[in-house]
């Protein structure tokens, strides 16, 4: 639904974008035969702008397709509700520096032939009522198979679903098989045709994250003959769920964690695999550190797992590295946001959504014990990011109480709020910091690619034992876990807690007398969170499973 694949194309939202762009970009080092489908979304998601208490502020985005984009003469159109849709392509390719590109195709039905309200289906980035949002994924899905058809892509191998919001192309090849074959009723060899060539990727362990729409809505929007005769293929308990559809008429599912999958083979009662999500090198990698991976580890950039050696970098050349990043994010704090950072104080960063399982705040929940561990080490400083949902007033909330916890600890912690978190934000903040905070209400966080992008930059994570982070966390080694024994924990405990007293014990007790006083100790976990973590949860490696497990199956 979101695919983030230059910074002046605001289509995007979060993690989700921008891990399908680093998919692309990896596919196209990769020299991997594939074309990507995502809708346009003229107004974007959102601008952000940030009260000085902390209220969030969302503005129209403001862009022109024609500026970034190029148009395709080429026309599909969907049904929907008995009207004509029509729709047109606009292209973007993403070129590896080996030539070979991939192109991105964008839907958009803006067209002076279209209705008024069918033009703005493709306006807005998860925006709208269920209805808005099934006319949309109608032409996401079924607008999209047609697109490519008429593009010329005939006979594609295997079609892969990112979410449950494309399922409904699964819906358009049943059509096409059934037509095919001149046949009016869906055989099992129909099912199976479909199956076979379909795979489909859960990003998201979250109730809220899986669309479902009622079966008169679906009935009077779609009217497909191939739902009225098989009825029982679409719904459950009088609903169309997308991500039952797609797994459903899928060879092959997948979770984007190992964690993940386990989580998901328990909500979905069915087999599913886990394939780790992966970061690109080059985008993530800062140019400090480019320059000192092309100095000591030639041939990183076609072969990631050389960054296995980055152990035996000199530390003083990671560290004046880092500090050239370090120096690169306090410039644009002090530009974005008119606060002076010191270079010399401990930072953590923190970017996610804004969104309540994300816990934001966790580091406050205990004012008079982060005081205290100020007093013992001196004051540090902690930059955070990120948008909460328009219709998310908890997630708004949650980013009002970090400014007014901040603002009842000072001079003890510094805090900054960056506004508008985008692509090159993230990537001076992922180099930028000392230490990489997540703090997840597991297991609630599917994967996470953000400690996987400081982690390529020298950067370690101080984590939540979840997601991704379950297996790359190896303590004092690659960064700091935040765990709870699972089995310790009773049933009517305070998670977030003792999630808190465990923070800050490791905070304390680990993480700043490293930083502080064993500065040779701290770089070796930067180098080994390259050398263990950089050199396998990138994009690559990941791209490589999806040949192997899902693609060629």
């Amino acid at each position: 639904m979101e695919i983030a694949v230059d910074p002046r194309v605001p289509t995007y939202s979060g993690g989700l974008g921008v891990l399908a762009g680093d998919t692309i970009r990896a596919a196209a080092d990769m020299g991997i035969p594939m074309v990507a489908v995502t809708l346009l979304h003229r107004k974007g998601y959102f601008t952000q702008k940030i009260s000085p208490d902390g209220q969030q502020i969302e503005e129209p985005v403001q862009w022109k397709a024609e500026d970034h984009l190029k148009e395709m003469p080429q026309r599909a159109s969907v049904e929907l509700e008995g009207r004509t849709v029509y729709l047109r392509a606009w292209s973007y390719r993403v070129t590896a520096a080996n030539g070979f590109s991939v192109p991105v195709y964008f839907l958009d039905s803006d067209l002076p032939e279209n209705a008024e309200a069918d033009r703005a289906l493709t306006h807005h980035l998860y925006g709208g009522d269920a209805h808005y949002r099934l006319s949309q994924e109608a032409i996401f899905g079924i607008g999209g198979v047609r697109m490519l058809n008429v593009l010329g892509y005939e006979g594609l191998s295997r079609y892969h679903m990112n979410e449950g919001h494309a399922s409904l192309l699964t819906l358009e090849l049943l059509g096409e098989e059934v037509r095919k074959t001149e046949r009016t009723q869906i055989g099992d060899d129909d099912i199976q045709w479909v199956r076979k060539r379909c795979v489909f990727t859960t990003h998201t362990p979250i109730s809220a994250g899986h669309d479902k729409f009622p079966a008169d809505m679906v009935l009077g929007v779609l009217q497909r003959p191939e739902i009225e005769a098989r009825p029982d293929l679409f719904f459950t308990d009088g609903q169309l769920n997308m991500t039952d559809l797609a797994i459903n008429f899928s060879h092959y599912v997948n979770g984007v964690a190992k964690r993940h999958g386990e989580v998901s083979q328990k909500m979905f009662s069915r087999h599913v695999d886990s394939i780790t999500n992966g970061v690109h090198a080059g985008t993530w990698t800062s140019e400090p550190f480019q320059q000192l991976f092309d100095k000591y580890l030639a041939g990183w950039r076609d072969d990631n797992a050389i960054l296995r050696n980055a152990v035996a970098i000199p530390r003083e050349e990671i560290w004046a590295a880092h500090l050239q990043m370090k120096r690169q994010l306090l410039e644009r704090i002090k530009q974005q946001a008119g606060v002076e950072m010191k270079e010399d104080v401990f930072t953590l960063g923190f970017a996610r959504r804004a969104t309540a399982y994300k816990r934001a705040g966790l580091l406050f929940h205990d004012p008079e014990r982060l005081k205290a561990i100020a007093a013992k080490f001196g004051p540090f400083q902690v930059i955070y990011a990120g948008k909460a949902h328009p219709h998310d007033q908890e997630g708004k909330d949650g980013i009002r109480k970090i400014f007014e916890a901040a603002r009842q600890l000072k001079p003890h912690l510094e805090m900054v709020y960056l506004a508008d978190y985008e692509i090159e934000l993230a990537r001076r903040m992922t180099a930028g910091v000392d230490v990489w905070l997540n703090t997840p209400y597991p297991p609630m966080e599917a994967s996470g690619t953000s400690g996987m992008k400081a982690a390529l930059n020298g950067v370690p994570s101080f984590s939540v034992l979840d997601g991704w982070w379950v297996e790359g966390h190896l303590e004092g080694i690659t960064g700091w876990g935040i765990g709870v024994d699972e089995k310790k924990l009773q049933p009517d405990g305070d998670r977030t807690a003792q999630d808190a007293a465990l923070l800050y014990d490791k905070l304390e007790q680990a993480v700043l007398p490293t930083f502080l006083n064993n500065r040779d100790g701290f770089i070796d976990v930067m180098r080994q969170a390259i050398s263990l973590n950089g050199s396998y949860f990138n994009a690559q490696r990941m791209m490589q499973q999806y040949i192997l497990n899902a693609y060629f199956r």
